[in-house]
């Protein structure tokens, strides 16, 4: 046998060897690293590997009681954030709206707190009146009782005269007697026959306007909020315009007030708008929206500042050219006594006065300033504020207040 004969044989050996041996080394490999891992057979009393919880049942998984002894290496970040299911937006909620008081509520409490205010005017007559000897000095005391209340002198006169003249016909001296024909002649200067109503109902398919006026600090932009809630618990519809256009806050206010009980407010995004604009714009929106009052805050203005009266009288005019005004309220404070009558003639002169809204009444000694007011003026006190409070405004009753003077 040559070589060459050789070669193919040793050449099919080597091949085959290679295959055998391909196949053979990673099986052996495999067996070695398990032998490697085998520590022998496990004891039935030892712990099963994958039992960390000392159940004795293996679970297949590794509960982590103690995940400090399991901590990931260090620059890893384990924290799995998974999608959130979108939420819908919440619908936005309704304001709430507040429920204002009915009058009949508020003419009670009102006389309540009025009796209970430090009034001079009913408890230093009836002190005076209540004295068993009513002579000459008594007399001088109740008119000076009176004067110091803003009566009037010719008021007072009249009162003391007429009280005077009837003790001494019918020979009273009791207390009682005395205190109610006090009460009798107080009422009649208070003068209950006088109109106090409210213009307020729409006509010839407008709504009725009312208009606020004043001097600066009395509270108009306050009282248009008040008088606001008290047409609302009457079930009106209404509508505030802001034209006070000269305090920066005012606009902000009136609405706040508004948006309470639901009202709408009529103002300009512009510092110093023409206040006349933006009435008559009020009282547009109001006839187009078929309200039932429309009503607008004025600046406050001084009675001797003949440009700003005029101004006012200009505003009252613009509004007349698509509605009438049915009511001008012009709010005072019962506190500045004579100061108010001076102011209440400038401001009847220039657009026609048509009811007094008297606030502060509460805890003053000033409360003759409605007689005076109305005597004056012919003009009724229609509205009486005596407080703070948002429902602390409620129509004028002459009876009423008298009997809550003098308690």
């Amino acid at each position: 046998m040559g070589v060459n004969d050789i070669l193919p044989i040793i050449l099919t050996i080597v091949i085959g060897l290679a295959v055998v041996s391909g196949f053979l080394v990673p099986v052996f490999l495999k067996a070695r690293r398990s032998n490697e891992n085998y520590t022998g057979p496990r004891d039935a009393n030892d712990p099963d590997p994958l039992d960390t919880a000392g159940t004795g049942a293996s679970t297949g998984t590794l509960v982590q009681d103690r995940p400090e002894t399991h901590a990931p290496p260090s620059g890893l970040d384990t924290a799995v954030v998974l999608p959130e299911a979108p939420v819908a937006p919440e619908a936005p909620s309704a304001p709430s709206l507040e429920t204002p008081l009915p009058v009949e509520g508020r003419l009670v409490r009102l006389r309540a707190r009025l009796a209970k205010s430090n009034n001079a005017l009913g408890k230093g007559l009836l002190a005076l009146l209540a004295r068993d000897t009513i002579d000459e000095n008594v007399w001088e005391e109740v008119e000076e009782t009176l004067l110091m209340a803003d009566i009037g002198t010719d008021s007072t006169m009249d009162l003391v005269d007429t009280l005077r003249e009837r003790v001494k016909v019918l020979g009273v001296r009791s207390p009682e007697h005395v205190q109610a024909m006090l009460r009798e002649e107080l009422v009649k200067l208070v003068d209950p026959s006088m109109d106090r109503t409210l213009n307020i109902k729409r006509h010839d398919g407008r709504p009725a306007v009312l208009m606020v006026v004043g001097v600066n600090g009395v509270g108009k932009t306050t009282t248009v909020g008040k008088l606001a809630r008290v047409l609302v618990a009457e079930d009106k519809d209404v509508l505030l315009g802001a034209a006070d256009t000269f305090r920066a806050a005012a606009a902000e206010q009136l609405a706040t007030w508004g948006a309470r009980v639901g009202v709408p407010t009529v103002k300009s995004d512009v510092d110093g708008a023409d206040p006349a604009s933006v009435a008559f714009e009020a009282v547009k929106v109001g006839i187009e929206q078929e309200v039932d009052v429309v009503m607008i805050d004025t600046a406050g203005r001084l009675q001797n500042k003949v440009g700003l009266m005029d101004e006012l009288g200009k505003v009252k005019r613009v509004i007349e050219k698509q509605a009438t005004v049915d009511e001008v309220l012009l709010v005072l404070d019962a506190t500045t006594g004579q100061n108010g009558l001076t102011q209440a003639k400038v401001f009847a002169e220039v657009v026609n006065v048509t009811g007094i809204v008297l606030t502060k009444l509460d805890g003053t000694a000033k409360g003759g300033i409605v007689v005076a007011i109305q005597k004056t003026l012919g003009v009724p006190v229609k509205l009486v504020g005596l407080g703070e409070g948002a429902d602390d405004l409620a129509p004028f009753d002459a009876e009423s207040f008298v009997d809550a003077l003098l308690d």
